[in-house]
């Protein structure tokens, strides 16, 4: 498909600095021809009730924000990329690809000129400008304009400004090395108009909302015509895209926080696809007809961060010894029936920097109490806080952790389950209880974090670096000044080697309980032809049916 999914191009304008060689590759299928004759001879059916030309997909949470820059959700990312377009083709372990940008050139002084194609339209009818794309890279990474925007600090950390050079060129300035400048812009960069933005929703100084689809203005492929907030979001094709025609003339995007309702939705026919199924509601759809089970090992590692600015967190011994008291083993095998694998470090196998010799840490209540005893801390109390419905049988697996640490002799510790936005909220909230107030007060809670960029500047960055982050969940120089060491590397196997140094340095500080690396589990129509992707990502012109 032209501009949602074209791959083949001129290799030297894939991605080279980046070290990415060592990642898995992912793959995406092609966008294909709709509106074929069903089995039952009519245009746009097959049968059972499944209509070709219209999609449904079911997501675990419903975006509560329709600003495209305030959230970094996986969920919302799979509405908004449809109607806000990335600017590039990103593969995992392949590189960034020509899309909206055609080409782009590192200049040799800190930054990389974008080169934009010059008939692309917002859904409001104005034309996109590089000016409209600068500003955009602006209000994500400066905190006083705008909205705060989480993309600035996790997704696009070392990026510092951008500039419209002429009508479609975009400057874009960076503290970092070329290659993981790209990572970042690559995976991050959209664009919303300007002055649309600033006239109506006086976007410099607040953020985008309504309730209305003219809410809602970006270049992708669908358009909203359709929006009840926090329930159900409507798109249909726009007319005046610039790339090939998207494949489903209608989208709808809805949310049911329990896997069992997603599932039943499945098999009554109510959704074509939906996400986080979990391991015990597999079976009910291998079972079922006309729907199926599509899995793949993530870039998604869940964890539990503890926040070293706070007592008992600020002891390297105590957080080591909550690692040694739980038994990631158990927890895969048995809250996630094996849909997983144990993990010791921040990032997943398949990311540039994951470093193979970190073993994850295995149960020692011995060692656990023995540490406990060495931190000074014997006797705490402690309080996980944990969502419930964000990631495959999170509130569980949290009852779990807090229950083996609540196996020492020398802590106690409770499960509270809340709803994501509290947790997600706390891991934004950084280490200064003078700048976030109550949502500092968590200091422990379980989350998830994709590495989707396929580098692991990205799965440590905004957590552990000091200098101009806020959102930081750990103080550390030793393991800030090591991150932003690999920053500054040029040549790629210099760099990979340097952040294979960062993880295994992370897994010795213990910032986080680790747990594991899960899968992504997809129930989907059997009609529908569409592989899933190790980062998450659904994205619609990667299907056909």
């Amino acid at each position: 498909m032209k501009g949602a999914n074209n791959i083949a191009i001129d290799r030297r304008t894939l991605l080279k600095l980046t070290g990415a060689a060592g990642t898995t590759t992912g793959l995406a299928a092609l966008a294909g021809c709709m509106g074929e004759e069903g089995e039952d001879g009519e245009e746009g059916g097959d049968g059972n009730g499944f209509d070709p030309s219209e999609m449904t997909v079911t997501l675990s949470q419903f975006p509560d924000t329709i600003d495209p820059l305030d959230h970094i959700t996986g969920d919302y990312f799979d509405v908004y990329d449809h109607i806000y377009e990335p600017l590039f083709d990103f593969e995992p372990g392949e590189g960034i690809f020509p899309r909206v940008a055609e080409d782009w050139e590192a200049q040799g002084d800190g930054t990389t000129e974008v080169y934009l194609r010059d008939d692309v339209v917002f859904h409001n009818g104005d034309d996109l400008t590089a000016e409209d794309v600068a500003w955009t890279i602006e209000r994500t990474i400066d905190p006083e304009m705008g909205v705060p925007s989480p993309i600035g600090t996790f997704g696009l950390g070392s990026i510092e400004g951008a500039e419209a050079v002429d009508e479609t060129t975009v400057a874009i300035e960076y503290g970092a090395a070329p290659g993981l400048a790209e990572f970042e812009f690559g995976n991050y960069a959209r664009a919303l108009n300007r002055q649309w933005a600033i006239d109506n929703h006086d976007a410099e100084n607040d953020a985008i909302s309504g309730s209305s689809p003219e809410d809602f203005n970006g270049t992708g492929p669908y358009e909203v015509v359709d929006f009840t907030s926090g329930e159900e979001i409507v798109l249909e094709r726009f007319d005046d895209y610039w790339g090939d025609e998207p494949p489903f003339e209608q989208v709808t995007f809805n949310a049911d926080s329990e896997s069992s309702g997603r599932v039943a939705s499945l098999e009554a026919g109510e959704t074509d696809l939906t996400i986080n199924i979990l391991p015990e509601d597999v079976a009910t759809v291998q079972e079922a007809p006309d729907i199926e089970v599509r899995r793949v090992t993530s870039f998604r590692n869940i964890f539990c961060p503890m926040k070293n600015t706070v007592e008992p967190f600020d002891s390297q011994e105590f957080r080591q010894a909550m690692n040694y008291a739980v038994d990631n083993t158990e927890i895969v095998e048995t809250a996630l029936s094996g849909f997983g694998e144990p993990r010791g470090q921040p990032v997943a196998p398949g990311i540039n920097g994951f470093n193979d010799d970190i073993e994850p840490y295995e149960q020692d209540i011995g060692m656990a109490e023995s540490l406990v005893e060495e931190s000074g801390y014997g006797g705490a109390e402690i309080e996980l806080v944990a969502p419930q419905g964000r990631y495959l049988n999170d509130a569980d697996i949290a009852e779990m952790v807090a229950d083996q640490i609540d196996q020492l002799e020398n802590v106690s510790c409770e499960a509270s389950i809340v709803d994501f936005g509290v947790v997600s909220d706390a891991n934004q909230a950084g280490v200064d209880p003078d700048e976030f107030g109550d949502t500092w007060e968590i200091p422990f809670y379980m989350i998830g974090w994709g590495t989707i960029t396929g580098d692991t500047d990205y799965g440590v960055q905004g957590f552990f670096t000091i200098p101009d982050n806020p959102n930081r969940t750990f103080d550390d120089e030793e393991l800030s000044d090591a991150i932003l060491e690999s920053q500054q590397i040029e040549d790629p196997d210099e760099r990979r080697q340097k952040l294979e140094e960062v993880n295994q340095l992370a897994h010795e500080k213990a910032p986080f309980v680790f747990l594991h690396t899960q899968e992504s589990i997809y129930g989907i129509r059997e009609e529908i032809q569409w592989e899933p992707r190790e980062d998450e990502t659904v994205y619609l012109w990667g299907m056909d049916a």
